[in-house]
């Protein structure tokens, strides 16, 4: 087995670049555990990564990758839910006090879901794992007719909503926004210009940082 070439060279870049500037950060967070205060729920593309995005430094941000950034609803099955337990290390350990659901243009997650919900032969995982925003679609799907593209990104933003609707199903969450110790909020990146748009519950629109 042979490590990657490019991780190699990035790591040794790492090593000489960024690491000497760090050094302390990271001395202090191997003695203190790390206190982020913000947890960020995104998508798993490999274009969108919120620590470039936030230009964020270690132990500064929590984050949750997964395919089109969902949360399943809460449900203590006594069975494995990796998103879930990443939200209770976070909220009920870390303390975070804010939770940012990012989701992005172009996001193949939401494509597929679009192309194949109605195929006879599922997927092992996936399929599954997108039914997750079955409620999203079809509140975009009572907008009527919108040309594909539309259709995609208004699909996209709505899995951003349902994202923020679920973790609220969360007693953890819900009583911790209650009490104004914890806030949700909703982003929307777009991976061709940069653009960073942010979800005003009292529109119900996404509007520009």
């Amino acid at each position: 087995m042979r490590f990657p070439t490019r991780l190699i060279e990035g790591y040794r870049a790492f090593v000489d670049t960024r690491l000497p500037l760090e050094r302390s950060r990271y001395h202090k967070l191997a003695e203190t555990g790390q206190r982020p205060e913000v947890m960020v729920i995104c998508c798993c593309d490999s274009r969108v990564s919120p620590e470039v995005i936030f230009d964020a430094h270690p132990g500064e941000m929590f984050v949750v990758r997964n395919v089109a950034n969902l949360v399943p609803p809460y449900s203590p099955s006594g069975l494995t839910h990796g998103v879930s337990a990443a939200l209770e290390f976070a909220v009920q350990i870390l303390g975070v006090k804010h939770i940012v659901v990012m989701g992005h243009t172009h996001c193949g997650g939401i494509r597929a879901y679009a192309e194949h919900q109605h195929r006879l032969v599922a997927g092992d995982f996936i399929d599954n794992w997108m039914s997750l925003i079955a409620p999203a679609a079809k509140s975009v799907a009572e907008m009527g007719d919108l040309a594909w593209p539309d259709y995609l990104g208004r699909l996209e933003c709505a899995s951003v909503i349902a994202t923020l609707d679920n973790l609220m199903t969360f007693p953890m969450v819900g009583d911790r926004v209650r009490q104004k110790q914890l806030e949700l909020v909703g982003a929307y990146f777009d991976v061709g210009t940069g653009d960073l748009s942010v979800y005003d519950p009292s529109s119900g629109e996404f509007a520009p940082v």
